[in-house]
């Protein structure tokens, strides 16, 4: 889920940047900090903007550096289990799917793809049922569902587990092959 989090921070501004506007300086200095990390009680920042400075700078004796208490606004990505969320298919192997969900990238187990078994074709690099005749290839759109989160301090280490075998999970066209036929009335007999 994306989240806009207003953050108040101490940070340094060092002497080099003194002769820039404050603003500006503590805008780059933030994006340094923030934006591209993940951060166990934010996600990944995607995004900081509006700092504005709540103190005035701060100076300690030996360093020429001042200190300034900020806030800010950060744009975040941070999955949850049970999530739902819309994703393309990236890269298809014989164990599974990684697909992309926001920034990250999850894993979707050929068990955890649907009730029927689906198997890996080499030949065609993609996963298929026999029984349904479904598969699913690079590039597939899908509606996945976050069933397991282990967030790290990088993208690559980060681990998130996916699955569609929840009704109303899926490839689109899956979902509008599995709506029920309206059921008839049954009539009473005389």
């Amino acid at each position: 889920m994306y989240y806009i989090k207003t953050i108040e921070e101490r940070i340094r501004i060092p002497a080099a940047m003194f002769g820039s506007k404050i603003n500006d300086a503590v805008l780059m200095i933030l994006r340094e900090r923030f934006e591209g990390r993940i951060f166990k009680d934010l996600g990944i920042v995607l995004s900081v903007d509006g700092p504005k400075v709540l103190s005035p700078g701060a100076v300690i004796p030996g360093d020429s550096g001042a200190y300034y208490t900020i806030s800010f606004d950060a744009l975040s990505f941070i999955p949850e289990v049970n999530d739902v969320y819309p994703a393309e298919v990236k890269e298809v192997v014989e164990f599974g799917a990684f697909t992309s969900i926001g920034p990250f990238q999850g894993l979707l187990h050929v068990s955890q793809i649907d009730k029927e078994k689906f198997y890996y074709e080499k030949k065609s690099k993609n996963l298929s049922s026999k029984a349904l005749k479904r598969a699913i290839r690079k590039g597939d759109e899908l509606l996945v569902k976050v069933s397991t989160v282990s967030l790290k301090s990088t993208s690559s280490d980060t681990k998130i587990g996916l699955t569609m075998r929840p009704d109303g999970l899926g490839k689109p066209e899956w979902l509008a092959e599995k709506k029920p036929a309206p059921k008839k009335k049954k009539e009473d007999k005389k």
